[in-house]
């Protein structure tokens, strides 16, 4: 993976238009206002560090619709408060260090049910907060639109530049997330907890992968989605290595519906990472082949239970990778899709047109590569570094070309009728379409990770002309007991 500026984003190549129980007494707290810059973080020697951000749940505002921002007076919900205890049993394997959390009622309470029993201590950081809205706090959202007009509409169409009461409170943001870094990496622990809210959450994820606040909205963080992010020292002292490791794990499917930046997806992308390739070693699991290979028999049952989960979701179109595990993934998708009515889940007959797609074939692409190719495959901190430059160019290219293909298919109904598109391809395929949705360059395609198996979901609320929503990535939920653990065993 790359390491960059954790200050400063990643330029853009095309126009953003096409596009997680109680309290203990005895449990150390303490209190943190402020830290010191990220600059200062980018020179200091840490050990390599895994920090997990959850959301809060359920709050009585959220159930409400009504804008929260900084202020206090929610609380969880009964949902709100399942929502916590089953991200505590995810997170339940982990020997997390310490806690960071928000000190808000709604953020504290979903930090105290699933810090549990741990005597480790709990970090109250006031920085942590929500975003501050001003004068938008405790409206009700068609209020908002009432009352604001178009300074509302501006929040909801253009927030990187919004501004209420002299203020701009997405940029505010931003900046308070950068401060709140140092801190957190300067810890010495090698598993870090943040509990805090929507988009301060949003903002940490960005600033740690050199995002601006165009971003806003397009990492999405549900209530107690569980995020990932992996910090790897550099050899040369400098930044380290930043990789979002996932995106958005929630207690509940991600294919559950839902609203993406506050509107209903109209179309949607699942990004679909085949089952493991014969002869890989599941304990290093590869980000690309380098030759064509066969599911194992845990490729198999990776790619059983991928097509279980969208069996409640009507795909409308399959398009795959013409490499054998990619065509055996899909056509397991294929054939459950098609047997919805013989098991009990649709009385519709289902009918799935399949492609295969040149371009998400990467093999060529690395097979071409003067690197070592086992070093390449493998999930290793600077593995973009591995590939030479024409590698990386091609990759990029064939990825865009990809990408650009796919949006024109999910937007032809004639051809696509339906709302949803399967995309069956190798891990490092589907990284480089992640990249090409965010407009990065091709520098930006190590920080981010895909595991075989996992799926990866980008909606589109405005149609697949402008730009999606990464709603989650790296999602492993659906593969049971064979699942990639969201933490490192305690």
């Amino acid at each position: 993976m790359i390491s960059l500026p954790l200050t400063s984003p990643i330029s853009p190549n095309r126009s953003l238009l096409h596009q997680t129980r109680r309290p203990f007494s005895n449990r150390r707290r303490f209190w943190i206002r402020s830290s010191s810059s990220l600059q200062d973080q980018g020179t200091a020697k840490t050990p390599p560090k895994r920090v997990v951000l959850v959301r809060h749940g359920q709050s009585t505002w959220n159930e409400e619709g009504r804008i929260q921002g900084s202020s206090d007076f929610s609380v969880l919900t009964n949902k709100g408060e399942s929502q916590a205890d089953i991200s505590r049993q995810m997170l339940s394997g982990d020997s997390f260090d310490v806690c960071f959390t928000s000190p808000l009622k709604r953020s504290k309470k979903t930090a105290e049910i699933i810090w549990g029993s741990r005597d480790s201590e709990m970090v109250f950081n006031y920085e942590l907060r929500e975003i501050d809205l001003y004068s938008f706090q405790g409206l009700l959202k068609k209020e908002g639109k009432e009352k604001f007009g178009e300074a509302f509409r501006e929040w909801q169409e253009d927030p990187a530049n919004f501004s209420i009461d002299g203020h701009y409170p997405v940029r505010e943001l931003w900046s308070r997330a950068r401060s709140c870094w140092p801190g957190i990496l300067a810890h010495e622990s090698k598993s870090v907890l943040v509990v805090a809210h929507n988009a301060i959450n949003q903002a940490l994820v960005a600033t740690a992968i050199g995002l601006g606040t165009e971003y806003f909205r397009s990492l999405l963080q549900s209530n107690c989605g569980v995020s990932v992010l992996d910090f790897t020292p550099r050899a040369d002292g400098g930044s380290p290595h930043v990789c979002l490791n996932r995106l958005n794990q929630t207690p509940n499917s991600p294919l559950s519906g839902g609203s993406s930046g506050g509107r209903k997806a109209s179309k949607r992308i699942i990004l679909v990472c085949h089952g493991q390739g014969d002869n890989e070693d599941s304990a290093v699991i590869n980000q690309a082949a380098t030759n064509d290979q066969p599911m194992n028999m845990l490729g198999v049952i990776q790619s059983q239970k991928i097509a279980e989960l969208l069996l409640d979701l009507r795909v409308s179109s399959i398009v795959c990778s013409p490499d054998t595990a990619s065509i055996g993934t899909a056509g397991a998708i294929s054939r459950v899709q098609e047997a919805a009515g013989c098991l009990g889940v649709d009385s519709v007959p289902r009918y799935l047109k399949t492609k295969q797609m040149n371009e998400l074939n990467v093999e060529s692409v690395l097979d071409k590569s003067n690197k070592d190719n086992d070093v390449i495959a493998s999930i290793q901190p600077g593995w973009l570094s591995q590939l030479d430059e024409e590698a990386v160019s091609a990759l990029w290219n064939r990825s865009g070309k990809a990408w650009e293909s796919l949006l024109d298919e999910l937007s032809d109904e004639e051809s696509n009728p339906g709302d949803t598109m399967v995309v069956v391809g190798p891990p490092i395929a589907h990284i480089s379409l992640i990249a090409q949705c965010l407009n990065l360059t091709k520098e930006g395609l190590g920080l981010f990770h895909l595991d075989a198996g996992s799926i990866s979901v980008i909606d589109f609320p405005d149609g697949p002309s402008r730009k999606g929503v990464i709603r989650c990535t790296n999602y492993t939920a659906h593969l049971g007991r064979w699942c990639i653990p969201i933490t490192r065993p305690a």
